[in-house]
């Protein structure tokens, strides 16, 4: 049910960035509303990514990925 709200917060926040006609001569207040609206998408998009997420694949990849070489890992006697 959240997920749903979600995709239609992120679509009601398109929508409003494409009726938006920004150029740049534009005032600051449409600059901040715009920015702002950018920034809500944002943050939606991020809270619908971890809804999506299922923790128990998490947890496997965390424990069964190969751990990164770092460049000063070649250096080490």
């Amino acid at each position: 049910m959240k997920k749903h709200q979600l995709q239609k917060q992120i679509l009601q926040t398109k929508l409003q960035l494409k009726k938006m006609d920004i150029k740049p001569s534009s005032s600051d207040i449409c600059n901040q509303l715009y920015n702002t609206l950018i920034l809500r998408k944002a943050v939606l998009s991020k809270e619908l990514e971890n809804l999506e997420r299922i923790p128990f694949i998490e947890k496997l990849k965390k424990t069964f990925s190969k751990r990164e070489k770092l460049i000063c890992d070649y250096f080490k006697s």
